[in-house]
């Protein structure tokens, strides 16, 4: 990963690793690395979102064993300078500066990483459609409901899943929503 973190200009890198840290906090649902790198290329480097994706990763690995071992600022970054590869300067001072500024805040408890493996509920949206007509008939007028559900990974890469439901599927979703709705009340 550390020839992709030399690809990354120092100021991406530092929102990325801010952002790992929130979400290692669980102060956000994960990290969008597909808004990030869209915002990477558009300034003119050439970085793919599966890399940005590793580098991510590696980085919530790194963040997250510091911090399970409480490692000061300067025990990480002697930890990272013994490496077999050597990250870019400019990498290990971000990394010094957020381990430095939010690093004690990361919370490891158990209860907190277990919750965190499953993954993470962050955004549902939904749209009626009709379709028409296709190819092969002519005169269609189905009804559908398309649903995307927007989820943070247990490394808090949020994706989107999306799926289409018939009328009567829908209905069965929606009558599954209210039965836990009202069991959450009585909690």
């Amino acid at each position: 990963a550390a020839d992709k973190i030399s690809l990354i200009p120092q100021d991406f890198f530092a929102e990325l690793c801010e952002q790992i840290i929130q979400h290692l906090n669980h102060k956000i649902p994960g990290i969008n690395t597909a808004e990030l790198c869209q915002r990477i290329q558009t300034s003119g480097v050439d970085i793919n979102i599966g890399d940005l994706a590793k580098v991510a990763n590696t980085l919530s690995f790194l963040f997250s064993t510091a911090a399970r071992n409480n490692l000061s600022t300067e025990e990480l970054v002697t930890t990272l300078g013994s490496g077999v590869s050597t990250l870019p300067k400019h990498a290990v001072q971000v990394i010094r500066h957020v381990w430095n500024e939010q690093g004690k805040a990361i919370a490891v408890s158990e209860d907190a990483r277990d919750t965190a493996a499953v993954g993470q509920f962050v955004d549902m949206k939904w749209k009626l459609g009709v379709a028409m007509s296709s190819d092969t008939c002519r005169s269609l007028k189905y009804p559908y409901v398309t649903v995307t559900l927007t989820v943070a990974d247990p490394s808090g890469q949020i994706t989107d899943k999306s799926f289409e439901m018939t009328i009567p599927q829908f209905k069965n979703f929606f009558r599954q929503f209210k039965e836990m709705a009202s069991v959450l009340e009585t909690v």
